[in-house]
């Protein structure tokens, strides 16, 4: 399992179950509003459409939706966050990336190195990880809804640079500016995805089980569980059976 795959499954499982939704909602709120200061029209605003799109997953409610959009185009009064990248390493040498949504950095900052010094990791300088991922195109599709050479030669032909099989779904990577298209060409030929995201994939990964294991898993779910962390990347590579055995897959 590495960290840009099967752990952002994981979360999307547990977003619709969590008691915890009202946190949920606050972080796509976030995002949706910031998202919407280049523009209020998903059609022309993919960051938009994307946000919108995972707030129906969870089933935000229209109206909150509605507001968090206005927000963001300045129809109604808002806040105006500020989008940080912090940097370190967690337990086993694991690089970990944390992307925030900020009102108040002077906040922030020492909450994040508070996580990283509590749950076993060291908050690094600015670079000192990020050269270790690569920003792309994710798209997800169920492994069982779709014939895999279809999908393959439908894919390449709209423009995606590769495709994975990670069970239970199909990965399908593509360049950050040319993953819209994908998403349109693949929909359009009736291809139904179950995620589509701009995200952060590891260049390679670092296998931990064990000791490693556990406070990896902490150290991410810890950093999550800040109100202003949106996203958490990491490239750890954690085997199925030791995730159920931690009660997590």
């Amino acid at each position: 399992m590495s960290g840009h795959s099967k752990w952002s499954q994981i979360k999307r499982k547990k977003a619709k179950t969590d008691q915890a939704r009202g946190k949920v909602f606050s972080k796509l709120v976030r995002e949706i509003t910031t998202a919407a200061r280049a523009g209020g029209d998903p059609k022309l605003n993919n960051r938009l459409k994307t946000a919108i799109e995972e707030a129906k997953a969870v089933n935000m409610p229209a109206d909150t939706l509605k507001r968090a959009i206005q927000k963001g185009t300045g129809e109604l009064p808002g806040e105006t966050y500020e989008e940080i990248t912090y940097e370190g390493y967690g337990p086993g040498g694991v690089a970990v990336m944390v992307k925030v949504l900020t009102d108040n950095k002077n906040r922030t900052a020492p909450e994040i190195r508070h996580a990283f010094a509590k749950l076993g990791g060291n908050l690094g300088e600015v670079g000192s990880v990020g050269w270790m991922f690569e920003r792309k195109g994710l798209i997800q599709v169920e492994t069982a809804r779709v014939d895999e050479d279809e999908l393959f030669a439908v894919a390449l032909d709209a423009g995606a640079s590769d495709l994975k099989r990670i069970d239970p779904y199909f990965e399908i990577t593509a360049a950050p500016q040319d993953l819209e298209g994908v998403r349109r060409t693949l929909e359009g030929r009736g291809v139904p995805i179950q995620s589509a995201e701009v995200t952060y994939v590891p260049q390679s990964t670092v296998r931990l089980e064990g000791k490693d294991a556990q406070q990896v898993l902490r150290l991410v779910e810890g950093l999550e569980e800040l109100d202003d962390v949106q996203h958490v990347y990491a490239n750890f590579d954690i085997p199925d059976e030791v995730l159920e055995a931690q009660g997590v897959a």
